[in-house]
């Protein structure tokens, strides 16, 4: 597993009181608040590195340790199944490798990053808020609207507020407030079932969203593969994969997040 550069950007995009990334590089280790069908749980998931051979050349790979403090065992699976998404753990590698490196401007971004994962999200509203209003704006959220843990955790106190305590026109942005309605009453859906030109469709007819916004939202809540965001010149030869070819870009300081 390459997390290096996923845990670059959970690091950078970490909100107060609810996730936190901790460690030097190699060794570290992300923490997060979970909000569960039957109760809460704390999630753990360290960086483990394994060097190669010398000489060998082949990359430093590894893996990713995760431990989970759940306060009901029942929420096992789903919580496992949020932290794949969040780490974008089902993604087929080697065939996304296969289909950019053919591309002579992605061929040794790909070789220099092999594997590369682009992060998901492990609740929806939470991640469609980062895009509207980045990681500060978040974490006033979390302070005026998020549910205090009964047993905080060092820096995690609290848990991303639900949608229907940010369906308010009063203290919370418009778009945000608007996108929080609209999946509490269902007319908006950004769970890993939902059909994503649909989400597209609603996420547009919201007041205050821009294709950019909507683009990231369409990323990282609904795992879309195939994203190209405005304004980057995305060709055929990238598809089916434009979303890992622009996280590329991205990672290698060569585009826009």
């Amino acid at each position: 597993c390459q997390a290096a550069a996923v845990l670059d950007q959970l690091a950078r995009e970490a909100v107060p009181g609810v996730e936190e990334v901790t460690g030097r590089p190699g060794a570290r280790v992300y923490r997060r608040a979970l909000r569960l069908p039957y109760g809460t749980g704390i999630a753990a998931v360290a960086e483990r590195t394994r060097a190669p051979r010398p000489g060998s050349g082949v990359h430093p790979s590894g893996w990713l340790d995760a431990r989970l403090h759940l306060t009901d065992p029942r929420d096992l699976t789903t919580a496992v199944q949020r932290l794949r998404r969040l780490f974008d753990l089902d993604a087929d590698p080697y065939a996304i490798d296969e289909r950019l490196s053919t591309d002579p401007r992605l061929a040794p971004l790909v070789a220099a990053r092999p594997g590369l994962r682009v992060p998901g999200a492990v609740d929806p509203l939470e991640a469609a808020a980062r895009a509207l209003l980045g990681p500060a704006g978040c974490g006033r959220l979390v302070e005026a609207y998020g549910k205090t843990l009964d047993t905080p955790d060092g820096t995690l106190t609290h848990l991303f507020p639900e949608p229907a305590a940010l369906a308010r026109p009063e203290g919370v942005p418009a778009p945000l407030a608007a996108l929080a309605a609209a999946l509490a009453d269902g007319t908006l859906r950004l769970d890993p079932g939902a059909d994503r030109d649909d989400a597209q469709r609603e996420l547009l007819a919201l007041p205050g969203m821009d294709a950019a916004t909507a683009a990231l939202i369409r990323v990282r809540a609904l795992g879309d593969p195939d994203v190209t965001p405005p304004g980057v010149q995305a060709p055929d030869a990238w598809r089916p994969w434009r979303t890992y070819a622009v996280q590329h870009l991205y990672v290698a300081g060569e585009s826009a997040p």
